[in-house]
Order: structure tokens, then C-alpha cells, then sequence
């Protein structure tokens, strides 16, 4: 199936500036699997497909995103097709993650994989699941925040409204991690750095960390493929991955809706249960949010080895269930009220697909909870 290129400018409620392309994989396989496996469960035949999809088809310079209509998911789903559309795409979601652990495997001059991302792009899972492909290939995945590197609060440069901005870049110690960084490379060992935040000081951790010749460090943050916190690192000791939960969904007339508004979901969904936050105030950050973004982490997709997509093309059609009730909280007086019913259109747009056909380790967990993974 030939891949046809589309750029954001072409999406006419795209708010993204992050390059993409379409991916044909999944409608290839769905295809094969249609044609008939005699013999074979649908767990067996989608493993069987999955499993001869190579990188090329799963990444390239760009984002490669499922470009479906909404009435084509809605009609797989009205028609029993929601659990094989799901197995299919988590299938071929860990199929790229094993891809990029066996590609780390046999670079062995690699030593971290440094992972970037905006906002709600699933960044911890995709980390989680990648230690676990790199042990499946005999090497031991250590995980380093960039957090615990942050300069103490004081020196931690101020917005223009003159609060801390913690997502700049200046806000981390860069000479202390290229310094550390470096030591490790020359077979050195290191005491990590450990972030208190009640205090805003940087403190000592007591953990000692050397690396070993099957040792791979996974770090991931906003500011992973910024060359500034890079300095004189040499490239061939790292795997640099952008990620990120661009969606681009249609009606069938042919609108597009916005590329970010599933991150805002999956955000919203995420806060309110495990922080403690309402929907309008997840609305209210997120243009800061997204101007962070665009300053931040997005001009510097161009320098990532690995572009990888996080999205699952029906996903609304699980979040909304979760979402929706949040959303319809918004009172008319909130300043809010207008997105937020801007949103519940969208959501119910979709149609719905049970969490429970999600399976423990989905990057969705994330957002949704139940997932096997600690966060």
C-alpha cells in the first residue's frame, strides 16, 4: 500500500507544527487478516502479521499516524470489529518498540536512549515497555530523570509573568550532566544528583551509578534532543527518539480535527484522577502548554534517529467515557465552557469501544489507570 504523504498545513484545525505521514501498515494487515488465516485464532493471525512488519513501515523521518475516517471506525465498531482493531494496533505499537530495542542491540557504541516528547504523548509507557525490550536482547536498561538535574530554585530562570519556568532548558544543570555523562563513557563511576523539590535545592542522592558494557541508559524529558544539553556528546553513543500521540482523524466530508486535542484528552482523563485536577483547569494551562511545546520540544523532532507515533486511532472512542462527564462539568460562566463544549462534540463524535478490550500494558493505562506498570 503506497504511503501518501500529507503536511500539517494541509489539516485545516491542525494546531501541530510536528511533520507526518501516513502509516499503511495497519489497514495492510487488517486487510490480510480479512482475506482468511484457516487454523489460526485472531491473536495468532495478527501476531503472525505483526511480526513481518519491519521498521521502514513503522518509522521515517516523520510521524507515521493512522489517517482514518471517523465513520470508517464507527462502522468497525457498530459491526463487532472494535476488538481486533484494538489487538491490532497494540500489536503493531510493541512491534515498533521491539524494532527500536533490537536496533539499540546491535549498535553497541550505543549507550542512551534519549526520549522527547510534548505533553501527554506517553513518554513514561513507551520508556517502561523499551527497558523491557532491551532486556528480551541481554542488556540492562538503567533509567536517569532529568528532573533530578534541575539547578536550585533560586538560579531557575523566570517567565514573563515571573513565575519559575521550569520547562526552560536553563533550568537544568547541563554542565553537571554532559560532565557526568562523559565520566561514564570513560568507564568512570558516578554519584547521581537528586532533586528535592520542597526545598528547590539539589541534593545528594547516595546512588552510585558505572556503567557496564551491556548497560543502556533510558532518559527521558522535554528537553532530550536539545543540542545544548547535549554539548560535546558524541552521537554515536546515542539513540535519540521523538514521540508523540498525534491523531489525524477526519469526518467523512473530508474536516479534519485538531492533532492535539487527544493529548488534551488523555491529559485531562490523567489529572483528574491522579492529581486532582478539574477539567478547566487542565484547559486553562494547556495554551502555556502548548507554547512550551512549540518552543521547547517540537523544533527539535528534526534531530531524532527514530520518529515513533504513540496514537491508537480510535482512542477517543475509549477516553471519551472518562472524559465526557469531566467536561460536561465546565459551568457556562467558566471561561472554559466554549472548548469544553468544543471538545464534547468531538468526543461524541466517536463511537464507544469498552476500556476492557484495552489490555494491562496499553500506553492508554497511562491515562485511563489499571495499567501493570508503576507510575
Amino acid at each position: 500500500m503506497p504511503m501518501e504523504t500529507i503536511t500539517p498545513c494541509e489539516c485545516k484545525s491542525n494546531k501541530s507544527s510536528e511533520k507526518f505521514e501516513v502509516n499503511g501498515a495497519f489497514l495492510k494487515i487488517s486487510e490480510q487478516i480479512k482475506a482468511g488465516f484457516e487454523g489460526k485464532t485472531l491473536d495468532e493471525a495478527i501476531q503472525y502479521q505483526v511480526s513481518r512488519v519491519r521498521g521502514r513501515h513503522l518509522f521515517s523521518h516523520h510521524l507515521k499516524t493512522v489517517f482514518l475516517s471517523i465513520g470508517m471506525m464507527n462502522r468497525i465498531i457498530d459491526n463487532g470489529g472494535a476488538e481486533e482493531m484494538v489487538k491490532m494496533a497494540e500489536a503493531l505499537q510493541t512491534r515498533g518498540i521491539q524494532l527500536i530495542g533490537k536496533a539499540v542491540s546491535q549498535r553497541p557504541k550505543v549507550r542512551a536512549v534519549l526520549i522527547a516528547g510534548p505533553s501527554s504523548s506517553g513518554k513514561t509507557t513507551f520508556s517502561k515497555k523499551l527497558c523491557m525490550a532491551l532486556e528480551q536482547h541481554g542488556l540492562t536498561a538503567y533509567t536517569i530523570s532529568f528532573d533530578d538535574y534541575y539547578v536550585d530554585r533560586e538560579l531557575t530562570p523566570r517567565d514573563a509573568s515571573g513565575d519559575y519556568d521550569f520547562e526552560s532548558i536553563y533550568a537544568l544543570n547541563m554542565e553537571l550532566f554532559q560532565r557526568h555523562f562523559n565520566q561514564l563513557l570513560q568507564g568512570e563511576e558516578i554519584e547521581l544528583p537528586r532533586y528535592d523539590f520542597p526545598t528547590g535545592k539539589s541534593v545528594s542522592s547516595g546512588r552510585h551509578l558505572r556503567l557496564t558494557p551491556n548497560t543502556v541508559l533510558i532518559m527521558e524529558g522535554i528537553h532530550a534532543l536539545n543540542p545544548l544539553l547535549l554539548g560535546s556528546i558524541p552521537d554515536e553513543a546515542l539513540l535519540r527518539v521523538y514521540i508523540s500521540g498525534l491523531t489525524v482523524a477526519k469526518q467523512d466530508n473530508g474536516t479534519y480535527y485538531g492533532t492535539t486535542d487527544n493529548r488534551l484528552i488523555r491529559r485531562m482523563v490523567r489529572d483528574a484522577q491522579f492529581r486532582n485536577t478539574t477539567a478547566s483547569e487542565t484547559l486553562a494551562r494547556w495554551a502555556s502548554v502548548r507554547r512550551g511545546e512549540n518552543h521547547w520540544i517540537v523544533p527539535f523532532q528534526e534531530n531524532a534517529d527514530i520518529n515513533f507515533c504513540t496514537s491508537f486511532q480510535y482512542e477517543l472512542a475509549v477516553l471519551k467515557q472518562k472524559a465526557l462527564p469531566l467536561l460536561k462539568e465546565v459551568p457556562k460562566t467558566d471561561p472554559n465552557y466554549g472548548e469544553a463544549q468544543r471538545l464534547i462534540w468531538v468526543c461524541n463524535r466517536f463511537h464507544d469501544i469498552s476500556v476492557d478490550l484495552l489490555p494491562p500494558d496499553s500506553l492508554l493505562r497511562e491515562f485511563l489507570g489499571g495499567s501493570v506498570f508503576e507510575y
